[in-house]
């Protein structure tokens, strides 16, 4: 199985909110440990680990652009490169407070929680087009198994059309930047409360600057990895 590769915003691991992130979803992403013991209220560790089981296999991040595997002819070397030119074009910028929200999953009665931006930034959403675009000569259109697993019978138009066009129907205007912390569950919101209460608790700062791209690679269908942090331009305007 080839390999997949993605996009994301994530903390430095050595910072509370990578720390935290990782103890929330059981696992670090950068060194591969597995990490034991978190329970929200209500929940056993067990129960906690098959809820969040889903989130772990990626890693705690926000998707910039989601995975894809590498179109023929394309390799990881050339999509560093890219990257390290990417990035001295784009300027960092803080992205203000992150929140607990508790979100919707399409339009089914299940919900996820998440670490959400109390506000969006126009230069978020830039960043999120440009990395769409700047990319996508490196991905491979995906299959049909990965066109169904989008459950594309749930999606509005307009996702449908992202999905077809870009892999991935959260993009553009219905992209909206999400840290998940849990998977799929009936009712979010009391979750969700437990989660804010736990990251306040752990998380001196909740603020969180946009950086530094993450590159994050999958092999062999296992879990995703934390790769490579690519600095953005502390100068330069986007």
């Amino acid at each position: 199985m080839s390999a997949r590769y993605a996009l994301y915003l994530a903390p430095p691991p050595d910072s509370d909110l990578w720390r935290f992130g990782c103890r929330v979803l059981g696992r670090d992403a950068a060194t591969g440990a597995t990490i034991e013991g978190f329970a929200p209220a209500g929940c056993t560790p067990q129960a906690w680990r098959d809820i969040a089981a889903e989130p772990r296999r990626y890693g705690f991040h926000a998707t910039l652009k989601a995975p894809f595997r590498l179109r023929e002819g394309r390799t990881l070397e050339g999509l560093e490169r890219r990257l390290e030119t990417f990035v001295q074009s784009v300027q960092a910028f803080d992205l203000g407070g992150l929140g607990v929200s508790s979100l919707r999953i399409g339009s089914g009665d299940f919900g996820f929680v998440a670490l959400t931006p109390l506000r969006a930034p126009a230069n978020l959403a830039a960043l999120e087009a440009l990395a769409l675009a700047e990319f996508d000569d490196f991905r491979a259109p995906p299959g049909e198994a990965e066109i169904a697993r989008r459950r594309p019978e749930r999606l509005s138009d307009r996702q449908r059309e992202y999905l077809a066009t870009w892999g991935y129907p959260y993009v553009r205007e219905e992209f909206r930047l999400h840290f998940t912390l849990s998977g799929a569950v009936a009712s979010p919101t009391p979750l969700a409360s437990d989660l804010a209460e736990a990251f306040a608790r752990e998380v001196a700062d909740p603020g969180f600057a946009v950086d530094a791209l993450a590159l994050f690679e999958q092999r062999g269908g296992g879990d995703f990895r934390f790769r490579r942090r690519f600095p953005l331009n502390p100068g330069s305007p986007t």
